[in-house]
């Protein structure tokens, strides 16, 4: 396969990784959590995040599309960010073309999430719930693992 290809996907299993940790257990009403009147919350911002993927998968394809859709309860939220991701992850480890570069779709729609998922971990804290954090370097990260089913953390900080 691709090294690009490959590449794309490893970025994918670490936004699953790091999503799922943001996501995991956050606690009654958090998706309502607005730290401001002007920002987002983080349903929005989850909301958002299945876009991106939704956007990715369709510049891959070569119909690029963007639609701002409805926030959705917290976990049906999070199963639409993790089948998105399924779905490029999907379409990458294929043999079906690229319409845009890698770097493309690295430089918009991925790197976006990771920032998105930043916000989230962040807003996280802000709310009470804070995520610990870990050596990311050492996090058990697969290639095509890009579900919640995610190892286990090899060595948090408090």
């Amino acid at each position: 396969m691709d090294q690009k290809r490959e590449l794309l996907r490893h970025a994918l299993a670490t936004l699953a990784y790091r999503g799922g940790k943001a996501m995991r257990e956050a606690p009654a009403g958090f998706a309502e959590f607005r730290v401001a009147e002007t920002t987002r919350t983080p349903g929005q911002i989850l909301a958002h995040l299945g876009d991106l993927m939704d956007w990715a998968l369709s510049m891959a394809k070569g119909q690029e599309h963007w639609q701002n859709s409805p926030v959705l309860e917290w976990e049906p939220g999070v199963h639409r960010f993790y089948d998105g991701l399924g779905s490029l992850d999907g379409y990458l480890a294929s043999a079906r073309p690229l319409a845009v570069s890698p770097e493309a779709l690295f430089q918009g729609a991925i790197a976006d999430a990771l920032t998105h998922v930043g916000q989230i971990t962040m807003l996280r804290r802000m709310a009470g719930a804070p995520v610990k954090g870990e050596n990311y370097r050492r996090a058990e990260l697969v290639t095509g693992r890009v579900g919640p089913e995610q190892a286990t953390p090899r060595r948090e900080f408090d």
